[in-house]
């Protein structure tokens, strides 16, 4: 089965979208997954392209949702960053989830943030820098300075 067969032949997988047409929100976001991910792998775009036979100009419009993932491309990328399909769907905005959702498992209003968060260089540059400090105790203060900083309760331990 071809990629467009997968997406319903409305699209090819790697073809622009016609003219000012914005991306689909859940190609941004699948997109931006596969930056976490690959960013949090500490690989660059070049080197996930040469895992999938890509340049790096399409992996970039992939992450940034400009070209939709077909499944089997989709289920490369799982296997090269060693995540199951399932991570790219994890913490979609709830506006972009299927309608007929499960209660009680949509996102928790403002959880989006985090991931944002995350995708950023700063983001990933503190959680890796704070993932080698081995003293909890050392860890504990960061996370209360932190926490004073942003004008936020200290966590009850």
């Amino acid at each position: 089965m071809s990629n467009n067969e997968v997406s319903g032949g409305m699209e090819d997988e790697d073809a622009p979208r016609g003219g000012s047409r914005r991306a689909n929100p859940m190609d941004v976001h699948v997109g931006s997954r596969v930056r976490l991910r690959r960013m949090l792998l500490g690989m660059s775009q070049e080197k996930l392209g040469e895992h999938l036979g890509l340049t790096f100009q399409q992996v970039q419009k992939y992450e940034k949702g400009v070209n939709r993932i077909g499944a089997s491309r989709l289920f490369d990328l799982a296997r090269v960053l060693g995540v199951p399909i399932q991570f790219f769907y994890d913490e979609a905005p709830t506006g972009v989830r299927a309608t007929a959702a499960v209660p009680g498992f949509a996102e928790q209003p403002g959880e989006s943030y985090v991931v944002e968060f995350l995708g950023s260089r700063e983001g990933l540059e503190l959680n890796k820098a704070f993932a080698r400090i081995t003293d909890p105790k050392v860890r504990r203060s960061i996370v209360d300075m932190v926490r004073a900083l942003a004008g936020d309760e200290p966590a009850s331990s």
